[in-house]
């Protein structure tokens, strides 16, 4: 384990909410554990309470009353930022621009009083850890977007804090240099080992770094799982539309299957109700066939993306449907199509309050 290392603290946010002076209700009462080590992200639309619950874990914002936070079990709650051992990456990285690389990096080692020498190490491991030898004489200006997001990271875990929070830093660079950076963090997180709590509204970035993500919506939490249990058994219609592409299906059920225009849908598991809401992945529905299909439809329109082609397909549901298929498979449009579903692979919905 490198000098920089370390397990980080577990951390423990206990019926927190939050209403602004005004009256804005920023954060519903929110309770959540945090494991030592983890990296835990706040996934959601602007407006949903994450920064918020993210500035009362760093102590930027007091909760309501009755709100606790607690590191480690301490009640941390009125202790002002200063003094919980976080580290933090904003948005706008907030580096000196009078200073150097080493210097920025360095500061908060400076301010603490650790001794030059062991300071200038600890600055040259960062440095050959986020993979910006050679820059550490340089000013902030000098710098490229992706550049100063290492350095702020960097300077953010210098001080070895228990808890490393990262408010949206990827939202500045531009769509290339974000996926490239992404698998860096996730690499260097993995390496540190520090808890982590990262906040973002994309949702590529939540499923590559978190170990769990926390879905929020109008300042309450919406679900909590790992990727795999968002994406794949969301547990309403707002998280199955806001992670990845989504088919929503309101239909009939009848005898554990959809009743469809273009057929009929099985559904695993039993389930005793008149209609349901179905979500279904494009990505789990094969092409085949129409006339050995139980399921088909006219495809409208058909777009390649690289990878695969999307199908747009009417005629099989009561809505279009989304189909991602393989670029091997031949599609046109105006042609009718069989579409072949897993009935594991049509999660039902509970209804909407």
């Amino acid at each position: 384990m490198s000098a920089s290392a370390g397990h980080g603290a577990a951390v423990r946010i206990e019926a927190c909410g939050k209403t602004f002076a005004d009256g804005t209700r920023a954060l519903e009462p929110a309770t959540l554990d945090i494991s030592s080590g983890e990296t835990l992200v706040l996934l959601g639309p602007s407006g949903c309470g994450k920064t918020t619950m993210l500035r009362i874990i760093a102590g930027l914002e007091l909760p309501d009353a009755g709100g606790k936070v607690l590191f480690d079990g301490k009640d941390m709650t009125s202790v002002p930022i200063e003094r919980r051992n976080v580290g933090m990456v904003f948005q706008s990285y907030a580096l000196f621009p009078n200073m150097s690389v080493s210097d920025n990096i360095g500061y908060g080692l400076k301010i603490r009083g650790v001794p030059d020498k062991e300071r200038a190490a600890r600055v040259a491991e960062l440095v050959a850890l986020t993979n910006i030898s050679g820059l550490e004489n340089r000013r902030i200006d000098q710098l490229s977007g992706g550049q100063r997001q290492r350095v702020a990271l960097a300077r953010a875990v210098a001080i070895r804090p228990g808890i490393l929070l990262l408010d949206e830093p990827l939202t500045a660079l531009d769509a290339a240099l974000r996926d490239r950076l992404r698998g860096e963090l996730n690499r260097l997180l993995r390496a540190l080992g520090i808890t982590t709590i990262y906040v973002t509204h994309d949702q590529a970035e939540a499923m590559e770094l978190g170990d769990r993500i926390v879905v929020m919506q109008k300042g309450k939490i919406a679900q909590i799982g790992s990727p795999r249990e968002i994406y794949f058994t969301p547990q309403s219609r707002f998280v199955a539309e806001f992670i990845g592409a989504a088919n929503i299906i309101e239909s009939p059920l009848e005898n554990g299957h959809l009743v469809l225009p273009g057929g009929r849908q099985a559904i695993g598991g039993d389930a005793n109700m008149p209609a349901a809401v179905a979500m279904i992945r494009p990505e789990t529905i094969r092409v085949i066939e129409a006339g050995s299909a139980p399921l088909s439809g006219i495809i409208d329109s058909v777009s390649f993306i690289g990878d695969r082609q999307r199908l747009v397909v009417s005629g099989a549901s009561n809505r279009l449907l989304t189909v991602d298929a393989p670029n091997t498979v031949q599609a046109n449009a105006g042609e009718r199509v069989g579409l072949l579903i897993s009935p594991d692979a049509v999660r039902l919905l509970p209804p909407e309050d």
